[in-house]
């Protein structure tokens, strides 16, 4: 499954893992990505949305 959310684009960033000592180790941040069925400009999709577009309102699930 993808990890890009189709109404805003969220993505993977990349950062730090970050120890007592300080020493730094490379890591991925991941979105909260769901594939649910919604309504997404007047048709009904399977589209990957992350949850923080869900809970805004930004598309309209169907149950």
């Amino acid at each position: 499954m993808s990890n890009i959310c189709a109404v805003c684009g969220k993505q993977p960033s990349f950062g730090n893992n970050v120890s007592h000592s300080h020493k730094k180790t490379r890591r991925i941040f991941k979105p909260n990505i769901v594939k649910t069925k919604v309504e997404f400009n007047g048709k009904v999709q399977n589209l990957n949305i992350c949850t923080q577009c869900l809970k805004a309102g930004k598309v309209k699930k169907i149950i």
